[in-house]
């Protein structure tokens, strides 16, 4: 019974407005419309946004009757025989809205919509829906159908800047109105709803698909045959070539600001997408942004410079940030925003989602020492791994370019991006665990939590990379990415005025110890190109079949990402695609640095802060380790003592420093460790490491002689191999060893060798083991 009454008094509502007498109607068109700007950080005008200016009336008489009814058909189609109010609309909006228990439908007609496009009260209230019933009722009968038709399609906005149908005409296609044709007019009329989501440019598929409900709904109606709309439907868009009226600094930068505003209300410009994408066009609004044009320039240069051929070599994404704060001060979407391509104006740095690669790391790393697990725990370091998952299966894990053998603590294989270390890792840690690190820290995008997600199979993009570390160098507090500071009215009025959101996300004591890693990546390991001459931290990452490639980032003041690849498919980038191999290390880190390098120039070398420095002596508080490389062992446990650790020796075949000297330790130089606690001091033998030969298809005999040339001993265990076609032609040959050849192993290492039984030799339980020296 309620919602009854709430039709019947809307039609008595309906009743009373057309009776309501509003002698001031004006048909000027949005008089009020004005242009928006965009303000850089410093003040400096970006752009202005002035959709209004590319406007054309013409005659309805010049308008194609396809046209006409095509957007009659979608936009009201009964038009022609209501009174400027459909009482059937105004009853299903209001069943839908007081089934809601809030305004969500309209139930506007044509006319309707084009008195609200003349009005600048734009509130979805009771009033203004009584004020547009009012006058639309008045407009039918002062000026009639014809014209009122005539006055929308010239009024209305169809995207991309164009008002009216003769401009619309002229931007999509290229002709003036009266040259379109069917097709062409069906989508016109598509785009009045929505221009934004049904834009034939970047939403072709969406585009064809409202082409298509125009057709039918025309066929429905009569306006067209079945057979007529099928054609219609089978041709191609044919969109013309997006030509940009002007361009301007920073164009991705600009665009990441106006998707944001159309998508977002809580900036003020409205809370419907209509409403939003009107007045960011025409509603006269000032929108404060965070970028810096100098960094940006800087950004832009950087990556011209490293991809400098840019028929043949990959595009890049860079996004720049301050930690303390989030505010993007450079942000390099692609190659060329006004280039006109079809892919020139995807955003790669806020909607390229890529693979991580191994810049995803680090949030494992941040997981396992929130969970108490030392930097310094030694784990087996193969070239490749076969693991067990817990839900069943086998995860076939393996190094870049095969790097790894023995042992080797998370420092060593984060510095060196050890894959089965850090499979091993995830894998203790957890999935979960370690993916909500990631989220906590600013990644925003969907995570499946696998395994394999340690290395970097998640897709992400670079501004959330870049958010993301920056979290890392701010003390473990992650902010949301800011690109609009502010928004006002044209008179000043304040619309939106951003209030920063710092988020607790990893406790200070765990940052300083993943940072202190990174900054091994950038000094020694896969980061060295990244190098500027002041504290970095970063890590690199390098996707599957080599198809991306990363460098994430910072120094005290600010936080960098890159992503380099193809936008428009994932191809290999390795010769003769691309000039070389791209890895992370190579044009991704090369990029970073010669940005940075720029955007710092004029700042101060600070460092990065201190770590909690110890209260006592007492063992437990964390501390730097002393560097003792290069000293002989037993400088190096005076060294250790004075400064609250103790020394553990363990002997390795090194022959870069004399017998006796330390040739490496762990913890490293300058990691925090507990004091009092054992510092592994590997004392070098003077002897130079042997390499593991290929014995493998060599007789029993054979290869003992080759392992023990090379300084190592021989364990041979007759076992017949798997069966396959050849196994016979392999009888009393080596076909496994173990460790692999081209492994480095310390002289006099025993490598155990598989042999298959000669043909007269009889095996007990099929294995039959025989050392030899």
């Amino acid at each position: 019974m309620v919602r009854l009454r709430v039709v019947v008094v809307a039609l008595a509502l309906v009743a009373g407005a057309c009776a309501w007498q509003t002698p001031d109607l004006r048909l000027e068109g949005p008089a009020v419309a004005q242009s928006t700007k965009i303000f850089a950080a410093d003040g400096a005008l970006l752009t202005t946004l002035h959709a209004d200016q590319n406007r054309e009336t013409v005659p309805l008489g010049q308008m194609p009757k396809q046209l006409q009814d095509a957007a009659v058909a979608i936009e009201d189609e009964r038009f022609w025989h209501h009174t400027g109010v459909d009482i059937r609309a105004v009853v299903r909006a209001a069943w839908a809205d007081a089934t809601h228990g809030k305004v969500v439908q309209g139930g506007s007609t044509i006319t309707e919509q084009y008195v609200k496009n003349v009005l600048a009260d734009r509130e979805r209230t009771v009033h203004r829906k009584l004020r547009e019933a009012a006058l639309a009722y008045q407009l039918e009968h002062k000026i009639g159908k014809a014209k009122i038709l005539e006055g929308y399609l010239n009024t209305i906005y169809f995207g991309n800047g164009a008002y009216g149908v003769q401009s619309a005409a002229e931007t999509y296609f290229g002709v003036s109105a009266d040259k379109l044709t069917l097709p062409q007019s069906a989508l016109l009329a598509g785009l009045i709803r929505s221009p934004n989501n049904y834009d034939p440019y970047d939403h072709a598929d969406a585009a064809s698909s409202r082409r298509a409900a125009v057709l039918d709904k025309m066929a429905s109606l009569h306006m067209i045959s079945a057979q007529e709309a099928a054609g219609a439907k089978a041709a191609s868009l044919g969109a013309v070539h997006k030509q940009a009226s002007e361009t301007y600094q920073a164009p991705y930068f600009v665009e990441a600001v106006k998707q944001q505003i159309l998508d977002d209300p809580r900036y003020g410009a409205g809370q419907s997408p209509a409403e939003r994408q009107q007045n960011l066009f025409n509603g006269g609004l000032r929108v404060y942004t965070t970028v810096d044009l100098a960094k940006q320039a800087e950004a832009e240069q950087a990556v011209a410079k490293v991809l400098s051929q840019p028929a043949a070599d990959p595009s890049a994404a860079v996004v720049s940030l301050e930690p303390g704060t989030g505010d993007v001060r450079a942000l390099v979407g692609g190659r060329d925003f006004f280039g006109g391509g079809s892919q020139a104006k995807f955003n790669l740095a806020t909607q390229g989602q890529r693979p991580a690669g191994s810049s995803f790391k680090p949030f494992v790393l941040a997981a396992a020492v929130q969970q108490g697990i030392s930097l310094h725990k030694l784990y087996p370091a193969p070239q490749t791994l076969d693991l067990s998952l817990p839900r069943g299966g086998v995860w076939h894990v393996r190094n870049f370019e095969d790097e790894g053998g023995g042992t080797m603590d998370l420092v060593q294989a984060t510095i060196h991006s050890i894959n089965t270390v850090y499979a091993r890792l995830i894998l203790e840690v957890g999935p979960n665990e370690a993916v909500d690190v990631a989220r906590q820290l600013g990644v925003t995008s969907h995570l499946d939590a696998y395994p394999s997600a340690v290395l970097g199979t998640n897709d992400v993009t670079p501004l959330e990379m870049a958010s993301a570390y920056g979290a890392i160098d701010n003390k473990g507090t992650a902010l949301s990415p800011v690109l609009i500071t502010k928004v006002t009215k044209a008179d000043g009025t304040v619309l939106y005025q951003h209030q920063p959101d710092p988020r607790p996300a990893l406790e200070p004591a765990v940052v300083d110890q993943v940072r202190t890693v990174l900054q091994g990546v950038v000094e020694r390991g896969t980061g060295v190109a990244a190098r500027i001459g002041r504290p970095v931290a970063g890590k690199t990452g390098t996707g599957e079949q080599w198809r991306d490639a990363w460098f994430v980032g910072f120094t005290p003041e600010l936080v960098t990402s890159v992503w380099v690849g193809f936008p428009d498919a994932q191809r290999s980038m390795v010769p003769p695609v691309t000039r070389i191999t791209v890895q992370g290390g190579t044009w991704p880190a090369q990029i970073w640095q010669l940005y940075m390098s720029a955007a710092l120039a004029q700042t101060p070398v600070t460092p990065f802060p201190a770590a909690a420095p110890a209260a006592s002596s007492e063992n437990g508080a964390l501390r730097p380790v002393p560097n003792v490389t290069g000293m002989p062992a037993d400088q190096a446990d005076d060294a250790l003592g004075a400064e609250g650790f103790t020394g553990t020796r363990v002997s390795v075949a090194n022959g870069d420093y004399p017998p006796g000297y330390v040739v490496g330790q762990s913890p490293c130089a300058g990691c925090l460790a507990p004091g009092g606690s054992a510092v592994t001091l590997q004392v070098g033998t003077g002897k130079a490491p042997a390499k593991v030969p290929n014995v493998l298809g060599l007789s029993s005999a054979d290869a003992r002689d080759t392992l023990d040339g090379a300084g190592l001993a021989a364990h041979a265990v007759v076992q017949a191999e798997p069966p396959t076609p050849d196994s016979d032609q392999r009888a009393g040959l080596a076909w496994k060893q173990n460790p692999a050849a081209g492994a480095s192993v310390a002289q006099g290492t025993t490598v155990t060798v598989w042999i298959n039984p000669a043909a007269s030799t009889t095996t007990t339980n099929g294995q039959e083991t025989t050392p030899t020296s």
